[in-house]
């Protein structure tokens, strides 16, 4: 590989040939995509089976509200985790097909971390019936 440093006028050229530096760069760059880990952020429900006859008994709903700024209401009244905790563990302890349904509400700007983490509590503490309303907010 040849490398000229001067021109023919006799001025010394001060360019650098930069095409093995980029292809470093590139061939790093794949490297770095190839082996960091994905991220995954997964709460895992337990859904219900398909054609499951309805309920004999109408159910109880709560409305559960999650805001933006994570305030986490429970049929309109502001509650913090600890009572929501609780009033998951008395609809827990009640048999399945007895158990109110739980109708989340999240804001449409609300986090999905605040949202996550009620729905892993509900599920950690033996709610089963949950499920989303409010969805037309996102059209």
């Amino acid at each position: 590989m040849a490398m000229s440093t001067s021109t023919a006028e006799g001025e010394v050229m001060v360019e650098m040939n930069t095409t093995p530096l980029i292809d470093v760069m590139l061939v790093l760059l794949t490297l770095l995509i190839i082996t960091l880990p994905i991220q995954t952020h997964a709460v895992k429900l337990d859904m219900p089976a398909a054609n499951t006859p309805p309920p004999k008994v109408i159910p109880q709903t709560v409305e559960l509200g999650v805001d933006f700024d994570g305030t986490i209401t429970w049929n309109g009244t502001a509650v913090d985790r600890a009572t929501m905790d609780s009033y998951f563990a008395d609809i827990g302890k009640k048999p399945n097909d007895l158990q109110d349904e739980i109708h989340v509400s999240p804001n449409r700007l609300a986090k999905y971390d605040a949202v996550a983490k009620v729905l892993a509590d509900a599920q950690r503490l033996g709610a089963t019936h949950i499920g989303f309303s409010g969805i037309d907010q996102y059209n």
